[in-house]
């Protein structure tokens, strides 16, 4: 084995490394912006975040937005007679 393939290895290791890196981070994502936001559905944004591994991040985007979009708050009954 020359130079040249220990080399060419440690760049494919390399590489693979980061991928699995980038892809864990992107699964975490939006559960770590649900937890920031203190959003009231934290747990399943984090879980959809995981489960979107199996989709191939097909339902990325969406778990993505649900991190950023909070319920508006409910309104009384009173107030809504108004």
């Amino acid at each position: 084995m020359s130079g040249l393939d220990i080399f060419a290895w440690i760049v494919l290791i390399v590489l693979l490394a980061s991928t699995v890196f980038v892809i864990i981070f992107m699964a975490m994502l939006p559960g770590m912006i649900a937890k920031r936001r203190d959003h009231p559905w934290m747990t399943a944004v984090q879980v959809a975040g995981w489960v979107t591994l199996f989709f191939g991040f097909v339902l990325w985007p969406v778990a993505l937005i649900w991190a950023y979009v909070d319920v508006p708050a409910r309104r009384d009954s009173g107030e809504a007679a108004r």
